[in-house]
């Protein structure tokens, strides 16, 4: 893609990313695609906001030199520093000699670790501002939105603020970069959700105060270092993520996530009771197969929805395996408060409800209910199945 102006002299500079399958090595994306959002300011002094992936150097040095020569850049401003947002920084150092890195106190020791830059670097504290000229930045420390060394930039003349992490999410930009031109914009919106679940949900204590900190400012545009840049409804996403962090210490929207897995069809029969009963008591659910749906995602729905069921066999005298490790990532991301029904088959021994037991001590979960049954299930089973959602529905 070319440069792509947001506002007079204020470029989007970015780099779709569709060949990594895996964000961070973990997050499925070889589907959606992801952009590396980065931004350039055309002023006296010429800065860049981020970068790019290393891979993606040439494309991106090439964008910038449609507005200038990468050479006469004047600041590199890190809103973050992990490697998807600064793979172009060694680079930067070598073509662009009066260059001058810009972060908060801890991107120093980072920006030494990763691509031994020491010198040219500039500490800039909470609510310091720089002059590039027409234009003046101002930078604002939100540690652990998701890393201890983010901060965002706020450009005072438009109202623009760079957000790096916060505010973004999955999907490359296709048609357009901006809210009010793309046509699928709820697309980017459920993208957004599982990027939150995947990336910052386990500081969401920290995002609300990040809201906090920059909700007096007079922001017209939020610009994060990856998905859709929001000019025209920039507080459609704040408030997303807003709701989104609250879920963090409540129990979420009213509903029930159904995380499922059979080795042999036994968990399965039961299964299809619970779906039906759920749709008779007309509460909202989504299901998600344990075996076949990578917890990237499960998270959302988890994150979002206040209860659980978990249709799950006993394998080798404990929890089956697919349905453990979503538990897992779970209690990693920090979900908690949630409301648990447990079905599942055993046969030659029990022993799956040990590390139920374990789980949901770990996550903080409620457990209303586990209900097992030798092999297949009966008829008797099934009727008990169904009364037993009914009544979880009942307590939700």
């Amino acid at each position: 893609m070319a440069a792509i102006e947001i506002v007079p002299n204020v470029y989007w500079i970015g780099v779709n990313d569709r060949t990594t399958d895996l964000f961070e090595g973990i997050w499925p994306i070889s589907k959606e695609g992801i952009s590396n959002n980065a931004y350039f300011i055309n002023d006296e002094k010429k800065a860049i906001i981020e970068s790019a992936k290393a891979f993606q150097k040439d494309d991106f040095l090439k964008i910038i030199s449609e507005i200038t020569d990468p050479s006469n850049i004047d600041y590199v401003i890190i809103n973050h520093m992990e490697p998807d947002h600064s793979g172009v920084f060694e680079e930067l150092a070598r073509i662009a000699p009066k260059a001058v890195f810009v972060g908060t106190n801890r991107t120093a020791d980072l920006l030494k670790a990763f691509y031994g830059i020491t010198e040219r670097f500039i500490p800039v504290s909470d609510g310091q501002e720089l002059s590039l000229g027409s234009r003046t930045l101002q930078f604002i420390s939100t540690p652990m939105v998701h890393w201890p060394e983010t901060m965002m930039t706020f450009d005072s003349a438009d109202g623009i603020l760079f957000t790096g992490d916060g505010f973004g999410g999955y999907g490359a930009l296709e048609d357009t970069i901006f809210d009010d031109t793309c046509s699928d914009i709820d697309y980017y919106a459920t993208e957004s959700l599982r990027y939150y679940t995947n990336i910052v949900a386990k500081f969401s204590t920290m995002v609300t105060k990040a809201i906090e900190k920059v909700s007096s400012l007079p922001i017209n545009v939020i610009a994060p270092s990856h998905g859709l840049i929001w000019r025209k409804e920039p507080k459609r996403i704040i408030d997303l993520y807003e709701r989104w962090a609250s879920y963090g210490k409540e129990p979420g929207e009213r509903g029930v996530t159904v995380i499922h897995g059979s080795m042999y069809g036994n968990t399965d029969i039961m299964l299809d009771t619970v779906i039906k009963s759920l749709k008779e008591s007309g509460i909202p659910f989504v299901t998600h197969d344990a075996s076949r749906t990578h917890v990237s995602y499960i998270l959302p729905s988890l994150w979002r929805q206040s209860a659980v069921v978990l249709g799950t066999p006993t394998y080798e005298a404990g929890l089956f395996v697919p349905v453990a490790h979503i538990l897992d990532m779970a209690h990693r991301k920090g979900i908690s408060g949630k409301k648990v029904f447990r079905f599942g088959s055993y046969g030659w021994s029990g022993g799956a409800q040990r590390e139920i037991d374990r789980f949901m001590a770990d996550l903080k979960w409620e457990l209303t209910e586990s209900f097992e049954f030798n092999g297949r299930p009966t008829a008797e089973d099934l009727e008990k199945g169904s009364r037993l959602i009914k009544e979880f529905v009942g307590v939700i």
